[in-house]
Formats: C-alpha cells, structure tokens, sequence
C-alpha cells in the first residue's frame, strides 16, 4: 500500500496532465465535480496539510527566519508583480488578467512539497514556508488582487477575505488541533493525505478545463503563454535571488520552487466564489498544470545539485 501512495504522489504532474487533457477531449468526464464539491476539495486538502504540520515545523520559523522571510517576500511581491505585468505584456481579455493577477496574488500550496522533495531540497523548510504563506495569504491575497485588479473589474476584497478565511484557517487549525490532540488516528490517517490531496487537486483542475473548454481552444494561447512565463520567471527568479543570498544549493532550490508554484486550488475557489464570470477562473486551473509540469522540469535539472 505505501509503494502505490509514493507512486501516485510522485506521479502529480502526469496525473494533473492525464486528468486535464481528458477532460478537453470530453469534459463531462470531470465537469460533474463543480460548485460546492471543488469548495469542499480544496477544504480537504488544506486539512491534510493541516494533519501533517507539527510544532518543529513552525521551529524552522523562528531557527532560520531569514529563509521563509525572503521566500515569502519573493512569493508576495515577485509574483503578483509578474502577474500584473504578463497580463499587460500579452493584452488578455480582462476575466483572463483578473484570474492572472489572483493565482499570482496564491500563496505556495502542497504540491511544492511534493516537488521539493522529488528535487531533493529541504521538505522541511517547504512545508514551514507553505504554512507560514497559507496563513500570510488570509491578508495578502485578498489586498494585493484587489490592488492590482482594480483597473480591470470591481474587486470585492471583503468577498475574497472571507473565502480566503473559510478555505485556508479554518480547516489548517482542525487539522492541527486533530493532530495535536488525536495523534495516533491521525498518524493512521496522515500517509493517504498526499495521494488524496493529489487527486483532489487534479479533479479541480480538470472540471475548470472541462467547464472553459471552447474559450481555452479558441483564446487561450496567450494565457498559456503568460503562465509559462509566470511560472518559469518565478522559479528562475526565486533561485538567482536566494542561492545569491545564501550560497545553498538545497536552501535555493527550496524557496525557488516554493515562490514558483502557486496554491492553484485557492486561486479556482476564490475565482468561483467571488466573480460573476467562470472565466477567471480558468487561469488557475491551467495554472496548476503548468507548474507542475515546470515543477518536474526543475525536478530532473536541479535534482542533483547539492
């Protein structure tokens, strides 16, 4: 049983890839997974990362501030920066800029755990900074989309506070507490957490694709474009800035994968919840894919370098 949970966890990218083409070729296949089921999903989710936070981990905090405190920065002022200058760059429509500028604005999710363990960085570290930018995201999401989104449509930040709120704290804190004070069924619980998360994420994914199958065919093409570019200008830039910092080589490839993967997953349920049209949330649907597949890319390059 563990052999076949490490293979689907490490198989993220081709899954979200396998789901995602799937559905472009026949959307019912994933578009039944929608509304109130892609809220509860993400809920999941941050509920297993949750389950699998401990206290030591908050320790990296306090022991090497300096690490997720430059991880942070890069991930809250790099990225939206870059999301609101491709979106200009490539002249999207403005429900494609908006869903740029949110997944932009997404704090790191678990999949660059997954990613920083299969590059051999510092797990450790990844799971403090996406905890540590999960809970900075209840304030910097919601303000910066709505800063930098603002010339596009009306942005309800009280909206995306909320939903930021429900999705993010509350199932992390169930998730710690359950942790805290029921360890041995959580311990029982905690190894089906990646696979699930996994799979959740790929079914969110896809149902989105599903959902805006005929605009991604028909307008897409610059989206994808300015994703790549997003993503691949993230982990270059969070690996230039930090290995320059810190000269280590395991501490650099950490904070690059960590500012260049985004909670895509958020950025879908705040899309759904809070704007009329379900084009912007497309953005981060196929954003989940393409850093993953970027994610894996990085994997096979820096994988060795210690």
């Amino acid at each position: 049983m563990s052999y076949l949970i490490q293979k689907i966890t490490n198989a993220f990218p081709w899954i979200v890839a396998i789901f995602s083409i799937s559905s472009l070729i026949y959307p019912p296949l994933f578009t039944w997974f929608q509304g109130p089921l892609i809220t509860l999903g993400l809920g999941g989710i941050m509920l297993g990362m949750g389950l699998t936070l401990q206290t030591s981990d908050f320790k990296q905090i306090i022991s090497h501030p300096k690490w997720v405190l430059l991880g942070i920065a890069l991930q809250f002022i790099v990225m939206p920066s870059l999301g609101w200058g491709l979106g200009k760059l490539f002249e999207l429509p403005p429900f494609f800029a908006v869903g740029l500028i949110l997944v932009s604005c997404c704090p790191g999710g678990t999949a660059s755990n997954v990613i920083a363990f299969l590059a051999r960085a510092d797990v450790a570290l990844s799971v403090s900074m996406t905890a540590f930018s999960t809970l900075a995201a209840i304030i910097f999401t919601p303000f910066l989309t709505s800063q930098l989104s603002g010339n596009y449509v009306n942005i309800p930040a009280e909206g995306l506070f909320y939903s930021t709120l429900k999705v993010v704290l509350i199932p992390i804190v169930l998730g710690v507490v359950l942790n805290k004070y029921f360890p041995e069924k959580t311990n029982k619980i905690l190894p089906f957490a990646p696979p699930v998360a996994v799979m959740l994420i790929a079914l969110i994914v896809a149902s989105i694709i599903g959902q805006g199958k005929d605009i991604i065919l028909d307008s897409g093409v610059n989206l994808i474009l300015a994703l790549i570019c997003l993503h691949f200008l993230g982990f270059l830039i969070g690996l230039i800035i930090s290995f320059g910092w810190f000269k280590n080589w395991s501490i650099a490839k950490t904070i690059s994968i960590e500012v260049g993967m985004q909670n895509s997953g958020l950025g879908v349920v705040l899309a759904r919840e809070n704007f009329s049209s379900p084009m912007v949330a497309i953005p981060a649907a196929i954003s989940s894919l393409i850093h993953s597949l970027l994610g894996s890319l990085f994997v096979s390059v820096f994988k060795n370098k210690n």
